[in-house]
């Protein structure tokens, strides 16, 4: 896995709360590809379905809006999430596995952004949905 490291990018969030390891791709103002390996070791999987672990919805929904902070790629303005639209899981993420993060902006409001976001996993589509920025 390369890419740049999304704190030195203006990520605001610090461990543990940092969800993806590198961002791959963007293009500032409008779209960002991160991506990210869940260790087996990770201390959620030991309760999220022992036996048969997969990344919780609410990890890859916010590896998908911290991938959506870095598309707006504005340093020194800080981002939220405030809203979660029409979130689907089609398939597990599961751990080891490398997990692409793409978001692409659909819209601006004031200071309001909307992404549409979509995480996957080899060839399996693992999230999709759309979320919305405000800065804080």
């Amino acid at each position: 896995m390369s890419g740049e490291d999304p704190i030195a990018l203006g990520l605001p969030h610090r461990e543990p709360f940092v969800f993806v390891d590198a961002l791959v791709a963007r293009t500032a103002g409008e779209s960002a590809e991160c991506v990210k390996i869940f260790p087996a070791a990770t201390p959620f999987f030991a309760g999220h379905f022992p036996g048969s672990p997969i990344v919780p919805g609410v990890i890859l929904a916010e590896a998908l809006a911290q991938t959506a902070g870095l598309a707006v790629g504005q340093p020194g303005r800080s981002f939220r999430l405030s809203s979660i639209k029409a979130m689907k899981f089609p398939a597990a993420a599961l751990p080891d596995e490398e997990i692409h993060f793409f978001a692409k902006r659909v819209a601006t409001v004031g200071g309001l952004w909307q992404f549409e976001v979509r995480a996957v996993s080899g060839e399996r589509l693992v999230a999709e949905g759309a979320v919305v920025l405000s800065e804080a």
